[in-house]
């Protein structure tokens, strides 16, 4: 019967019905001639019973089958031979002219007679039936056979209160082996665990009852428990559920077909974990905080603890170094005893973390209970640390599957460690640098008292680019300045570096506050230029702001300029707290519009406080908040000293996370007595240089300082004699005697003299560069109306 080819018989039953095809049965004598015919046969092959009898059945073969016996080929006469049962696939005429295949099988009814050859007694019965026919019906009862004794499918039929009734032999395996004893108990009972579907479905005991009742199927609910025949492995399922009915159409149960798809659920489980684990591990930025989210993402549905060890070098941003002795620190523990998290772990040479560490792959330790797996840390090849993942007795020895979400989940780890460890090198190396470029210490000033505060951003940026300044200048004056430079890390420190050494160098230069800021800001113009064209990674000052000013102790007034930056807050004595108006400027490197200056005048004792905006913005609400929260502070405690009042400012007003760098610059006025100054207003006349001497002489005595005398007429008539030759109108003359003493003489030139060499046969030339050596500094300041020129000496030492 191989290779015929196989389709339903026209006609076959297709509602599932398993009746055997009709089988057609005749009589034959013992000399091959039919002697009954039956119904069936007349119903196959369409002869009546009249037309048949009395015919040897061989007449109604078309032609012999392969299958027949060959011994009887040619012999057609030849009387039958019923000594056992014969089967064969036959073609047969039917009446109307084709051909039936059919099979056939003659069993003997008596033993057959050699003597006998004309006799009319059944010698034997000839069954036959379509053969189309019957194999499908055989080839259904081969399904059901399989089903039944071997397919892999888990056959269950389960009565009201799933109560088991019948089970296959997968289903009977998985029962245990032992049909019987499970007989009668609930679905419950034999597998506990739980309805893993989305679809809420309850307790088995309800659906099953529902599909008795509305005949609706249950289809793919996947179930998650621990078989009867092996408790120890947790397992999951995907059952279907339909209702079966006997003839009469009544429910006589609910049949279950279960497969086993624990491999396929837990390959999706272990890609959703990979998953979950490449979302939440290394957002932290820092080695214990990536460890703590390993521990996290792994426990409970992974593995029931995970410790985690790292090398002490890479947590203090080291490059890891190849050591034998295995000394690391503890930053993750989950097992749920005492936390050693912190502490110093061993590993022994020859003990499986050792040899796991060593070797660069994952060690499983499945002699000692609870089961635990060692997978090193490891990047470019270099160990970083080691995790252990911790199974208990419970739970499932880890197999080939689980080692490699291990090593996967301890790669993606270990490239987060060293992430932070980077980042914290980084970040270490750009505080220290931006620490180097901050005023270690602010300059004891007549001027003013100060006092400052740095709060570096707490996020993974790193160091930003604030800085603050309080730069001594000619004539008992002082700089005053605070900046801050977009962006953070190291780029961002180098950037604040430059910034402040060119805001130094201008004020230096004497320059008011506007023409500082609009030099600083072609200066920054440039830079960003030339990194463009040099295709730097754009870490330049482009869009730092910054606000300058000056404050004269002997005016007591104070002249202001901003780009782009936050206006000082003012409290006068007895006053309000007020923030300067300050002409608007744009940030420094965008823009080449004017700098405006502001004069503003300063009580003795006044409060000047400078801020970069990470200040106000610190609790993360808006600017006008912070600003209004600044000025309740100053208000409250104006009488404290400058830095009392920057330690209440910055416990107010900072939050314990810092979103970027907070600056913080308080300064309290002073005066210069006025005993502390001589000023005078000379004519333009060469001979009053004789008593611009005398006078000055004569102030240096009243101060106590006859030993400057000397140096101080010298410098007086050198610096006069020059006014008096190059300007015009009256020159100013002013001694100030604060911790230098400071000789100034202003004229209404704008033009700037210079030191030189003079010649052998020159007779002048040599003033200003006597004057450069007498003194300790010398410089020349410009003015709305000319210019001064001052020169500065040294106290002598009481």
């Amino acid at each position: 019967m191989e290779g015929l080819p196989f389709t339903p018989p026209a006609g076959a039953d297709e509602g599932g019905h398993l009746a055997p095809p009709p089988a057609a049965f005749a009589l034959i004598a013992a000399d091959g001639v039919l002697v009954a015919w039956s119904r069936e046969a007349e119903a196959l092959l369409g002869y009546p019973a009249s037309q048949v009898l009395g015919r040897r059945a061989a007449d109604l073969l078309v032609t012999p089958h392969a299958d027949r016996d060959r011994s009887e080929e040619g012999r057609p006469d030849q009387r039958l031979r019923f000594g056992r049962t014969r089967s064969a696939v036959v073609d047969v005429r039917h009446r109307g002219g084709h051909a039936v295949r059919v099979a056939v099988t003659l069993s003997p009814l008596t033993p057959a007679s050699d003597g006998d050859t004309t006799g009319r007694a059944p010698s034997a019965v000839l069954m036959a039936a379509e053969l189309e026919g019957l194999r499908w019906w055989e080839t259904r009862q081969a399904m059901l056979q399989g089903l039944v004794t071997q397919s892999p499918v888990a056959l269950t039929i389960y009565g009201p209160g799933a109560r088991l009734l019948w089970a296959n032999a997968s289903s009977v395996r998985e029962l245990g082996g032992d049909l019987t004893a499970s007989l009668g108990r609930s679905m419950t009972e034999l597998f506990p665990g739980d309805v893993l579907t989305t679809e809420h479905l309850g307790p088995p005991e309800d659906f099953v009852q529902q599909i008795l009742d509305t005949g609706e199927p249950v289809i793919d609910v996947h179930f998650r428990g621990r078989a009867p025949a092996d408790p120890r492995r947790e397992r999951v399922w995907s059952s279907s559920y339909f209702r079966l009915l006997d003839g009469r159409g009544e429910p006589v149960g609910v049949c279950e077909q279960s497969i086993d798809v624990t491999d396929h659920y837990r390959a999706q489980q272990r890609l959703a974990l990979l998953a979950e684990a490449g979302a939440r591990i290394g957002a932290t930025l820092d080695p214990s905080g990536t460890a703590a989210e390993l521990a996290k993402v792994a426990v409970p549905q992974y593995t029931d603890a995970v410790l985690v060890d790292v090398a002490a070098e890479v947590l203090e941003g080291e490059e890891p170094k190849p050591v034998t002795a295995w000394d690391l620190v503890r930053v993750a523990d989950s097992d749920g005893e005492p936390s050693r998290v912190g502490e110093r772990v061993a590993y022994a040479a020859g003990t499986s973390q050792a040899e796991s560490l060593a070797g660069g792959r994952a060690t499983a330790d499945a002699v000692v209970a609870p089961t635990r797996l060692y997978v090193p840390l490891i990047v470019r090849g270099t160990p970083l640390g080691l995790v252990t993942f911790v199974r208990g007795d419970d739970s499932e020895p880890f197999d080939d599957g689980d080692r490699a979400v291990a090593e996967e989940l301890a790669s993606r780890t270990a490239v987060c460690i060293d992430n932070a460890r980077r980042y914290r090198r980084e970040r270490t190396a750009a505080f220290m640098l931006q620490r180097s470029l901050l005023p270690r210490s602010l300059p004891e000033l007549s001027a003013v008292e100060a006092a400052s505060r740095y709060l570096p951003a707490d996020s993974h940026l790193g160091a930003g680019g604030d800085w603050f300044d309080v730069i001594p200048l000619s004539g008992a004056r002082v700089g005053l300045v605070v900046g801050d430079v977009v962006g953070h890390g190291l780029g961002a420190a180098a950037t604040m570096g430059r910034l402040r050494a060119m805001v130094r160098t201008l004020a230096e230069l004497d320059l008011a506050p506007d023409e500082l800021l609009a030099r600083l800001n072609d200066q920054v113009g440039k830079d960003a230029s030339d990194q463009h064209v040099m295709g730097s990674d754009g870490s330049g000052a482009v869009g730092a702001t910054c606000v300058y000013g000056i404050y004269d102790p002997a005016s007591r007034t104070s002249t202001w300029a901003a780009a782009g930056h936050p206006p000082p807050a003012v409290v006068q004595p007895h006053g309000p707290v007020s923030f300067l108006r300050l002409p608007p400027g744009p940030p420094l490197g965008v823009g080449r519009l004017p700098y405006e200056g502001a004069e503003v005048a300063l009580a003795p004792g006044s409060l000047v406080v400078l801020f970069t905006d990470g200040l106000v913005e610190a609790r993360g609400q808006g600017t006008d908040v912070g600003l209004g929260r600044l000025a309740a502070v100053l208000g409250e405690q104006r009488g404290s000293s400058s830095d009392l009042l920057c330690a209440q400012i910055v416990a107010e007003l900072v939050s314990d996370h810092v979103r970027d760098d907070a600056t913080l610059l308080v300064v309290r006025t002073r005066a210069l007595d006025a005993r502390q100054v001589a000023a005078w207003e000379l004519p333009s006349d060469p001979a009053l240089v004789a008593r611009a001497r005398s006078m000055a002489a004569e102030q240096l005595g009243r101060w106590g300082l006859d030993d400057l005398a000397f140096t101080t007429e010298l410098v007086v008539s050198e610096l006069v004699t020059n006014a008096i030759r190059h300007a015009s109108g009256p020159i100013g003359l002013r001694l100030i005697r604060d911790r230098s003493l400071i000789c100034e003489v202003s004229d209404s030139q704008h033009t700037s003299p210079h030191a030189r060499y003079a010649g052998n046969d020159e007779e002048g030339g040599r003033g200003l560069f006597m004057v450069a050596q007498l003194t300790e500094h010398w410089g020349t300041r410009y003015l709305p109306t000319g210019k001064t020129i001052w020169a500065e000496q040294a106290l002598p030492v009481p």
